[in-house]
């Protein structure tokens, strides 16, 4: 609630001159004289005697209901309006065989990725977000949405695809700028998560690369795993049966080419980072998080009607009552 004129509200000072006049007329009033008062201090003390001053009181409060109609009290209420330009981010994550190594102790490489895309999720606001995963292959897992909640279900489906053992990273971004280069945010961006260099396809990374910096879309390539051998689990098949029947750790080479996720960053106006651990890892999507907020602008409406007639009513009806008591129950003689 808010005072349209509280300027008024400064009138209250009158209760002083009318609480100091009826004190000074009650010191004043005619008194008579007794020799001894000791019966009447027997009698029985009637209830008006507990009420004597309830009329100033009254006046009192009567006054300052009045004053406070006049001060007009009004009450608002406020609409907010939000509206935001958002960023459209398509989460592209490599799922060929490499990234079963367990260089990320005690998980591999997929599941620490998957973990702190989850936690990245978490943390936007008002933005669409989409899921494509490649290897040999590029398939759309979840198209851009707004419903987080599918998009995670659909995060922690996310296994070894059957899209055989390659990396397919020039068809990977083409798909995905495709998905999303039609979308009318103000901007657009794809973060690229792989553990490999581009050794399968048709369409050359850089000329993809390009082609999506004219269309306004920007990249941010991350290359995880960490440099020289990585224990990978190797599959044990019996040649008798052809099944499978365990694993075995074995050391292999990582074949990240680091230029090359650098080059296609740049080329887009975006940035290559580098993870070799799983804290690494979420630090990166921290600040990639921080760097691409959503714009949100608040516009705050507020209305408000007056209050000021109960308030007049009542302090009318506080003066009113006053008056009656002071000319019956509180009247006094002489």
């Amino acid at each position: 609630m808010q005072f349209k004129n509280p300027q008024f509200l400064i009138l209250l000072v009158v209760w002083v001159p009318l609480v100091w006049v009826y004190v000074r007329r009650e010191k004043k009033r005619p008194a008579i004289r007794f020799s001894d008062l000791s019966i009447i201090k027997k009698l029985p003390k009637s209830p008006m005697t507990y009420l004597r001053h309830a009329g100033i009181a009254l006046r009192c409060l009567g006054v300052g209901l009045l004053i406070i109609a006049l001060a007009r009290p009004q009450k608002g209420t406020s609409e907010e309006e939000v509206t935001s330009e958002g960023v459209d981010i398509m989460l592209v994550l490599d799922v060929s065989y490499s990234m079963r190594s367990l260089d990320f102790q005690p998980k591999n490489r997929i599941f620490v990725a998957k973990e702190t895309l989850k936690d990245f999720i978490k943390k936007r606001r008002n933005d669409r977000i989409g899921l494509m995963i490649f290897a040999k292959r590029c398939y759309t897992k979840c198209p851009l949405t707004l419903d987080y909640n599918i998009l995670t279900q659909f995060l922690e489906s996310v296994d070894f695809e059957d899209f055989g053992d390659a990396t397919a990273i020039g068809t990977a971004l083409a798909t995905a700028g495709n998905r999303i280069k039609d979308s009318p945010a103000k901007s657009k961006i794809i973060i690229l998560l792989t553990d490999g260099g581009n050794n399968f396809g048709d369409i050359a990374p850089l000329a993809a690369a390009s082609a999506l910096g004219q269309l306004g879309i920007k990249v941010y390539t991350i290359g995880v795993g960490k440099d020289g051998e990585v224990p990978y689990p190797m599959e044990i098949m019996d040649r008798s049966t052809g099944k499978i029947v365990g694993t075995q750790i074995q050391m292999v080479k990582s074949d990240l080419d680091e230029q090359l996720l650098a080059d296609i960053a740049q080329a887009t106006g975006g940035q290559f980072f580098r993870a070799q651990n799983a804290e690494k890892l979420k630090e990166i999507y921290d600040k990639i998080d921080k760097m691409e907020k959503t714009e949100i602008k608040t516009k705050i409406y507020s209305s408000y009607s007056d209050k000021f007639f109960p308030w007049l009513i009542a302090g009318a009806l506080v003066l009113i009552l006053e008056n009656v008591l002071a000319h019956s129950w509180l009247r006094r003689l002489p």
